[in-house]
């Protein structure tokens, strides 16, 4: 796992580029401490850190090829470049590594952007042709690895795994995208292809480019089909089962020590159970929100050493600045406050750690796809209606979303109607008054009048939702979700907490050949009367005793209520609400009204409160205080 920066064109001289980028690649020496590299020419810069994962000795880079015609900087891991490898070598290359680096690199040689078909693993990586002059870049297939890119006055081309290297650029004109907030505010983190920096951009998952002459061609090499396969619901458990055992096997490659995390929930249980690491990490609150307890357990069963952390409201609040720092735009999710102290704990003993993140995306396992009620009466009488004619469903939808209300209706509405008239994604759950954390309407009543727009979350889906119109509804909102919230805030925070601590996080159920099955699974073993995820619930039996397999999902949870209801910490964050440089931003009477109607308990509004917290904090470490961070 490394962090990689570069820039392509301009008009800087050699000795100027190297001095920026010696600056670009200090400031990410946390996604690699142990070496860095570059390389400089009349057309590119290419900046590296190392963590060293897999030959320790002989990974510097850039790697060049035999002749030193190309180059590649990297980051990431390729799991099967092993078997790459040996097909490299049957083509007659020869290799001076032994890293995932060099296949990559002969890979292209060999195929072209065709070597992206090859790979299963999470990457973003530069490779410059010094005789075509031709930069190549590309990102893994559910953008795990982060990419950021910007287009600079004098024609320069920048690109980076953390955008907070571009503030080194003396060309860079660090302004804040006013449009962002209030979508942001009804999301708790940015779903915009933009960043919260003007002019900087997300790179697509799934998509490569070719920077040549000062153009940037852009080309989309993957994306989730949904075509469904015929196989029972026997065969389908088992599959799921051999899938998971074999990404957990290849992720499981590398030359340093590997733990995992573990909570009480099936997911992280399944990959543990399957590894069986040394040692497994947990992280709790107090009593009320802390899973240790059963994760423990479990670790006893198999046998592994436990190590567990409790935090602190203090130590969150101290830290949550760093935190939001490290994560480049705001986000809102409160469980990465957790993740950064589970992360702190594992850095202590392993350099990589397995992860449960896109189980819920891949295998359907979000009660927002359809299991809004308890009421098993009302889920039989759903599930006879969803057999219903498409259009007969969604015109029956509209009458019930215009009738009286009645137990059941949000249920009975949401397994009817198109996702697209009411699907939100995972960071809220929907109802008919309230389906985010705040309305476009609140929101633009909340924040000063230069940050009020048209802009509504809804509209960032329609494109991807226009692309699977004509599929199963369920698996509209499983493509929407890899595609929003599991790209937008899961896997950014995933990267950017552990990267803080120089840990490589790997995420076993987010492989493409597991989403290739899961893709193809019907909605009906996923998602059913009996629970959500069912198929893959029955296959993690295969290991876990199945009191564990049937869990519901829980993660790490956060006790922002209970914070905000003591006088300390409701003060912090009223101390920040009523500072000066809020009102640029927001009404301030109405948001001190939101928190101290919180802290009295009044109205739960912590989530409320915690998005405009966040975006406060970022604000202060990006605009007043970057000092102290760089």
């Amino acid at each position: 796992m490394c962090g990689i920066i570069g820039f392509a064109g301009g008009a800087l001289n050699l000795e100027d580029k190297q001095t920026i980028l010696d600056k670009q690649v200090e400031v990410i020496k946390h996604r690699g401490p142990n070496d860095k590299g570059s390389f400089v020419d009349d057309d590119v810069a290419l900046g590296f850190r190392r963590l060293s994962i897999i030959d320790l000795t002989n990974g510097k880079q850039p790697i060049y090829n035999a002749d030193n015609s190309k180059l590649i900087v990297f980051n990431g891991e390729i799991y099967n470049y092993q078997e790459v490898r040996d097909e490299l070598e049957g083509l007659g290359y020869v290799f001076k590594t032994h890293t995932d680096t060099e296949s990559l690199l002969h890979g292209y040689e060999a195929w072209g952007p065709d070597v992206l078909k090859k790979v299963r693993g999470m990457f973003t990586f530069f490779i410059w042709d010094t005789v075509k002059e031709e930069l190549f870049g590309a990102r893994d297939f559910f953008g795990i690895k982060p990419l950021y890119y910007t287009y600079l006055d004098d024609g320069t081309f920048m690109f980076s795994s953390e955008l907070k290297t571009f503030m080194k650029h003396p060309k860079f004109k660090k302004q804040l995208n006013k449009e962002a907030l209030k979508p942001y505010l009804m999301n708790q983190y940015n779903d915009l292809d933009e960043t919260f920096f003007k002019g900087v951009f997300k790179f697509p998952a799934g998509h490569y480019f070719i920077w040549k002459d000062g153009k940037v061609d852009v080309e989309q090499y993957w994306d989730a089909d949904y075509t469904q396969n015929n196989l029972s619901f026997e065969d389908t458990v088992k599959e799921i089962n051999k899938s998971v055992e074999e990404s957990v096997k290849y992720h499981n490659i590398a030359d340093v020590p590997v733990g995992s995390f573990l909570s009480e929930g099936v997911d992280s249980s399944y990959v543990t159970s399957i590894l069986k690491p040394q040692k497994v990490f947990s992280v709790g609150f107090d009593e009320a929100y802390n899973e240790a307890g059963r994760a423990k357990e479990l670790s006893d069963k198999l046998g592994l050493e436990f190590k567990q952390t409790t935090v602190t409201a203090e130590e969150a609040f101290d830290k949550f600045p760093l935190m939001q720092y490290h994560m480049d735009d705001p986000d809102g999710n409160p469980s990465l406050i957790p993740l950064w102290f589970l992360c702190e704990l594992a850095a202590k003993d392993v350099t990589v750690v397995l992860s449960g993140e896109g189980a819920d995306e891949m295998f359907a396992g979000y009660v927002n796809y359809g299991m809004h009620t308890h009421n098993e009466v009302i889920k039989v009488f759903a599930s006879g209606l969803k057999k219903l004619p498409r259009n007969t469903r969604y015109h029956l939808a509209q009458r019930i979303k215009k009738g009286s209300n009645f137990r059941g209706k949000v249920h009975l509405y949401t397994t009817l109607a198109k996702p697209s008239e009411y699907y939100v994604g995972q960071s809220v759950i929907y109802n008919f008054e309230q389906p985010t954390i705040f309305t476009a309407k609140q929101a633009n009543g909340l924040v000063t009048e230069k940050y009020r727009n048209t802009l509504d979350i809804r509209g960032n889906y329609t494109h991807d939702f226009k692309k699977v119109a004509n599929i199963d509804e369920v698996k509209q909102m499983q493509y929407i979700d890899l595609h929003h919230f599991m790209y937008n805030d899961i896997l950014q925070k995933a990267d950017k907490i552990s990267m803080a601590h120089s840990l490589e996080l790997r995420v076993p159920f987010l492989d493409v050949k597991v989403a290739q099955l899961a893709n193809s699974i019907p909605t009906k073993y996923l998602l059913n009367n009996k629970d959500t995820k069912y198929a893959f619930r029955k296959a993690s039996e295969m290991h876990l005793p199945k009191s564990w397999a049937d869990r519901p999902k829980l993660g790490f949870p956060v006790p922002i209520k209970q914070w905000l209801a003591e006088d300390k910490y409701y003060q912090k964050v009223r101390d920040l609400f009523t500072q000066d440089f809020v009102q640029e931003f927001f009404e301030q009477d109405k948001i001190l009204n939101i928190l101290d109607k919180t802290h009295s308990g009044e109205l739960n509004g912590r989530r409320e409160v915690w998005v405009i917290y966040t975006f406060l904090v970022w604000y202060q470490d990006y605009f007043i205080n970057l000092d102290q961070f760089q």
